[in-house]
C-alpha cells in the first residue's frame, strides 16, 4: 500500500498555514496528492413572533460569513502548495465531521489537527475526532499540537491483538518500512499478549521491530504507553481506533481517548 492521496482538515476557525505546510511536506515525501478541505455550517437561528425574515437573514448572513472565510482558506492553500496540480481543495457549507466522513472516499489517508481539550467544541464548525475515526474508513493521522514535520523515524506501535490493531499496522506500513527504529508495545496485566507474529509479519515487509512489554500496575496504559514514546523519541504511534456506538453519539475507549488527548507526537490511528 502507499498513500497516493492525502486530505487535510482545516478548522474554519483557525490559522490554517502551518498544518498546510506539514501536509503539503508529508504529501511530497510520498509522492502523493494533497486534498484541502474545510466545512461549517450556520448554527440555526430560532424565529421570534410570526416574522421569521429576521431569522432567515440571520441564517444567510452566517452562510455567506462562512464561504468568506472558506475562500480565504482556498487562498492560502493554493498559496502554499504554490499552485502545484497535484493539490486541490474542497470547501463545503454543512457540518464539519460529517462532510469529512463524506469526503473520506477520495483519500488514502486523513490529516487533522490535536482536538480542543480545554475547550467547549461547536461541531458546528470544529471537528468531532471520535466520530472521524470510527465512520470514516480510512486511516487518520491526529498531527501533534506543534505540527512538527511527520518525519516517523522512530515509531510506537501500541499492540494488543485486536481487530483495529492489526487494521492500524497494515495501514501504517508505508512509514513503518521506512522508519529507523520501530517498537511494539504490548501491555501486561498478567498475561503479555505475544508480539511474535507481528515482528515477523513486519519482517517480511522489511520492516525491523522490536517489542517491549509494559507493566499496568502501577500506571494507566496511555500513560505508559506515552512514557515509552518519550524514551525512544517517538514522533508517531500507531493504534487501533478502539470504540463503540451509543444512542445519539460516538464513544472512544479509554486508552485511545487519553493518548488523543495528548498533543506531545502525532497519532496513526484506524479502525
Amino acid at each position: 500500500m502507499a498513500f497516493k492521496t492525502i486530505m487535510v482538515q482545516l478548522d474554519v476557525d483557525t490559522i490554517a498555514t502551518p498544518r498546510i505546510s506539514m501536509a503539503w511536506d508529508l504529501a511530497q515525501r510520498h509522492d502523493a496528492d494533497l486534498v484541502g478541505f474545510c466545512a461549517a455550517e450556520p448554527h440555526f437561528v430560532m424565529p421570534t413572533g410570526t416574522d421569521d425574515q429576521a431569522a432567515t437573514k440571520a441564517l444567510w448572513c452566517q452562510v455567506e460569513a462562512i464561504e468568506a472565510r472558506l475562500n480565504c482558506l482556498r487562498e492560502d492553500f493554493l498559496s502554499t502548495v504554490n499552485g502545484s496540480n497535484r493539490a486541490s481543495w474542497r470547501g463545503e457549507i454543512g457540518n464539519p465531521t460529517r462532510q469529512l466522513i463524506l469526503n473520506a472516499r477520495a483519500a488514502d489517508l486523513i490529516l487533522t489537527g490535536s482536538p480542543a481539550v480545554d475547550l467547549i467544541v461547536d461541531h458546528h464548525r470544529m471537528l468531532d475526532p471520535a466520530s472521524l475515526i470510527l465512520a470514516a474508513g480510512r486511516p487518520i493521522i491526529v498531527a501533534s499540537q506543534t505540527l512538527a514535520p511527520i518525519k516517523a523515524e522512530s515509531i510506537l506501535i501500541a499492540w494488543n491483538d485486536t481487530r483495529e490493531a492489526r487494521r492500524a499496522v497494515v495501514d501504517a506500513m508505508p512509514f513503518l518500512i521506512t522508519a529507523r527504529d520501530v517498537v511494539i508495545a504490548t501491555v501486561n496485566h498478567g498475561s503479555p499478549d505475544n508480539v511474535a507474529d507481528v515482528e515477523m509479519f513486519l519482517a517480511r515487509h522489511g520492516v525491523k521491530a522490536r517489542s517491549e512489554v509494559l507493566d499496568a500496575r502501577c500506571s494507566e496504559p496511555a500513560e505508559l504507553l506515552l512514557k515509552i514514546g518519550r524514551e525512544i523519541t517517538a514522533d508517531l504511534i500507531v493504534m487501533g481506533g478502539f470504540g463503540h456506538s451509543r444512542l445519539r453519539e460516538m464513544a472512544l475507549g479509554g486508552v485511545t481517548r487519553s493518548v488523543l488527548r495528548s498533543g506531545s507526537l502525532h497519532r496513526f490511528i484506524s479502525n
